[in-house]
Formats: C-alpha cells, structure tokens, sequence
C-alpha cells in the first residue's frame, strides 16, 4: 500500500484516456535508421481538415505540455502530437542531439502517415526549436509556423553577456533538468510567474524527478548543450511561411528581447503576441489565451457544418471536455490529507522547457 497519493501517475493515466477519448490513437514508428518516434494521431483521418503538429518542450512527455488544446484544436485539424526523441516512448541510438535532426524525424514520421502531404506547426520553447527548423528544411511542406517563447534567434555571446539568470550553460541544464526537489523549485521560480513553490511537499517533487527527468538524462543534457553550441543569429535562415510569435511579458528563461529580435529577424512575415503577467510557462499559465491565437492565427476557413461533419464517415465526434477531466482529478486530489499539495501547481512544472 502506498504511503500517499502519487498525483504524476495519475496525471499520466488521465492524459491517456483524455487523448483517446477525444480521438487519438497512440502509434509507435520505425523509422528504419535505429529511431523510433512515438506519437498521439487521429484515430480516422478527415480530408477536409488541415493537418497540424503540435510540438512539446523539454519539460516533459507531449501529453502533459499539449492536454489543454486537445479538445479545442481536434474539430478544426487533423491534430498529431508526436513525442520528442529521448521523451515519451521516442528514442534513437544516433549520437545527433541537433534539433535539425529532431525536425528531420518529425517530417519522417509524418511522411510515414501517408495522406499528409502539407501541415502547420506549432512549438514551445525547445519545441519551437524543432519547428523553426522543420520550417527551414520543408518549406514546401509547412505551410503556417506557431513559435511560444522559443528564443531561436538566441547567440552564443547572450549567455556570456548576461541576458539568462543563469551564468554557464552547466547551470541552466542543472535547473532545466531538475534533479532534486530544490532545483525543481528553482525552475519554478524561473518558469512562473506565481510559482508558490512552497506549496508541493519534496514526495510529489520526487515522484516527479522520477517519472519524467530521470529516463536518458544524459541524452537530453545533450540536447540542451547543442542548442547554445556556436549558435549565431547571422547563421539563422529566414523561415518564408506565415509565424505567429507568442511570448510572456514576463518570461526569465528566455527574455522578451529574443521576441522582438525574433520579430525583426523575420520581418512582415510575423506577428508577435505578448501575454501580459505571464512567464516562460505560457501553455501552463495562460493556455485558454494562447490557444485564442494559435486558432485566430491557423484556422483561415471557417469550421465546417454539423451536416458536412456528419457525411465523413472518417470524422470522430470530440465531446471530450479538458477542463472537466482537470476538475475531476482536483477533486480526486483533494481529498488527500496535505492541504498543501495543489495538482494544477504541480502540473505545471512538466510545462517549462
């Protein structure tokens, strides 16, 4: 018998029906070169949909970063939610820790799905990384770009120079990939802007460090270290497709000034939405707002009719409502004995990178 409630498990059980319920089917593929990429797909594909991948960050599995936007985003796309290598069930035994190469398995993956020929794209902090980069290798094949607080446009000399809070890229991997409860909640100081960090006692912290930060910590070490090497705004490609730029005002992992230079690199092709009060946790602490954008921003044809959905046998009915879910397990949780423990607080800290 347990000694308390593990709410990371549970979580994790309730992202998988979530997903199913509203839809998606969880595959595993091969991509043949010793790379196997898992991902969350449409159970039946619908023609009439545009296509849209959805890409996590570093903090977590794609589930706890995109459970939000699963039921708003499913009536209007074909909607794919892969898993980055060295997360989820996502692996390879090839040493490139580049986010060109992550991009390169993506479109690999979605090429292996046979019927998505062009797709937009979406990507949170090191998610918008790979997405910028599939954005520059495929441009015939992404048609619209969603950035959230990825400093892409970032330099070698920013971190020497003092932008980033932290002073070495060994420190910023010691705080992004938390492995202790007191580095956990030095990452939500960093990452939120109310972290009240106080509130989860070091068992949930723990359960967490297990669970998500412990599987091929060194590979995503690596991950993280080939972001910043030589990296200079002079070698960045100018991405041509429409990009909506989404940033906290507030955000102290990468600060609002990689926006604006984000914004001036890619000229009239971007816009750049601002989220006021908000942090480097945007789809954690505003995701009803963000989700607003991306919609406004990707959807340029309105939602077909009830009488259109209902002559595609291929399209599946989406009654699963997110919110709803995240109260019940609230009220799961609150039943346990630490009147300090909040689960919203603690789902958010898979939300950070």
């Amino acid at each position: 018998m347990p000694k308390y409630f593990n709410f990371v498990a549970t979580w994790n059980w309730w992202l998988r029906y979530a997903f199913s319920h509203a839809g998606l089917k969880s595959t595993t593929t091969d991509l043949g070169d010793g790379t196997v990429i898992h991902c969350w797909l449409p159970k039946a594909h619908t023609h009439s949909k545009p296509n849209l991948l959805l890409i996590h960050g570093l903090g977590a599995n794609a589930m706890w970063h995109w459970g939000d936007f699963i039921s708003s985003l499913i009536p209007h796309f074909n909607v794919y939610v892969p898993d980055l290598v060295f997360f989820g069930d996502s692996y390879t035994t090839r040493p490139d820790r580049s986010e060109a190469f992550q991009a390169r398995c993506l479109m690999a993956l979605m090429e292996a799905q046979g019927m998505v020929k062009t797709m937009s794209i979406a990507g949170i902090s090191y998610g918008g990384f790979v997405a910028y980069s599939m954005a520059a290798q495929f441009r015939e094949r992404v048609e619209r770009v969603v950035l959230c607080c990825a400093g892409v446009c970032m330099e070698d000399k920013d971190l020497e120079e003092g932008m980033f809070l932290v002073r070495s890229l060994d420190e910023a991997v010691s705080v992004l990939l938390p492995r202790s409860p007191e580095k956990m909640r030095d990452l939500m100081r960093l990452t939120l802007v109310k972290p009240n960090h106080k509130a989860v006692p070091n068992c949930f912290l723990n359960d967490f460090i297990h669970m998500m930060c412990t599987e091929h910590f060194q590979e995503k070490k690596e991950l993280v270290e080939a972001l910043h090497h030589g990296r200079k705004l002079s070698d960045l490609p100018k991405i041509t497709q429409p990009t909506l730029i989404i940033w906290g005002d507030k955000d102290r992992v990468f600060p609002l000034e990689l926006a604006h230079r984000l914004k001036r690199h890619l000229g009239e092709n971007a816009q750049l939405v601002i989220l006021k009060n908000t942090g480097h946790a945007i789809n954690g602490e505003k995701p009803k707002e963000m989700c607003k954008h991306m919609k406004s921003f990707l959807i340029d044809r309105p939602l077909p009719s009830r009488k259109q959905l209902s002559n595609h046998s291929n399209d599946h009915k989406v009654d699963c409502n997110w919110y709803d879910i995240e109260k019940d397990v609230d009220k799961s949780l609150s039943m346990q004995k630490s009147t300090d423990y909040c689960p919203s607080l603690l789902r958010k800290l898979a939300l950070v990178g």
